[in-house]
């Protein structure tokens, strides 16, 4: 099963994107299972766990391109799927996700080294949770919530944590609505990474990764950078520039001026 993008707009230049390889993913895992005496302010101790938490599916797809890929335990061994994930993030120069700092890269390096996996090479991360906590003040910072918020549709509906269980169990049924699940979310995750990209403080430059010293630093878009003043830091002025595609600012490397006095103002 394949998902398509629905329309594009000038952002998804393929063009540009060859030379920042971004992949936007996000995965699934079973939950803990453990013997417990109730059901409120457990302390659970780890003799306590019968079975850990594992990675049951992820999806991931290249920024720009309409192919999904995905891959779970219930296709494919556990090693498997794994190396899947990992030799994509190995071709990554950044990867989109949410919460993913915090839960899915920590989550996946976890099963790589239980399955004695050399870690994949380094990537830059664009974590949009904390693009949204930091920049914007939501009722929900949730994908959901944002996503339908900015008019993209929101997750796939499910049964809830009974949709876990049954994959779990390994019913066909649960994981064609698990695959769809999954899926959905990295559609979800591209629309609203291409809404929050010109917000996002310190995104992965493209001018690192090519010489396209007039490509937008954020976007990649060539010749959309309009002069507009001057960004100011404490002792020096540079020129300052919003990019007329994605509406991202940014500034020139070289100094317009310097601060004339040698005094230091404490």
């Amino acid at each position: 099963m394949v998902y398509c993008l629905l329309p594009t707009s000038t952002e998804f230049n393929n063009q540009t994107e060859q030379y920042l390889k971004t992949l936007l993913l996000d995965i699934e895992t079973a939950p803990n299972l453990a013997y417990v005496w109730g059901l409120w302010k457990q302390n659970i101790q780890p003799s306590m766990i019968a079975d850990a938490s594992y990675v049951l599916c992820w999806a991931a797809k290249w920024f720009g391109e309409d192919e999904i890929m995905f891959d779970s335990v219930h296709e494919s061994s556990e090693k498997q799927m794994l190396k899947g994930i990992h030799k994509l993030l190995d071709q990554a120069d950044v990867a989109v996700h949410y919460n993913g700092r915090s839960f899915d890269v920590p989550t996946l390096n976890k099963e790589f080294l239980l399955n004695k996996m050399r870690p994949p090479s380094p990537y830059k991360q664009v974590d949009l949770l904390e693009v949204s906590r930091t920049n914007f003040r939501f009722q929900s910072h949730r994908l959901d919530y944002v996503s339908k918020l900015l008019g993209h549709g929101g997750k796939t509906k499910h049964s809830g944590a009974q949709l876990w269980i049954d994959c779990m169990a390994g019913k066909d049924e649960a994981w064609d609505k698990m695959e769809e699940y999954n899926r959905n979310d990295v559609v979800q995750l591209e629309k609203v990474y291409l809404d929050f990209r010109p917000w996002i403080k310190g995104h992965p430059n493209h001018g690192a990764f090519d010489d396209r010293p007039e490509a937008c630093p954020h976007c990649g878009a060539e010749g959309t950078l309009q002069r507009r003043g001057y960004a100011v830091t404490r002792d020096v002025k540079y020129a300052r520039y919003q990019c007329t595609d994605c509406g991202a600012w940014s500034r020139g490397k070289k100094a317009v001026s310097k601060a004339r006095t040698t005094v230091v103002g404490l």
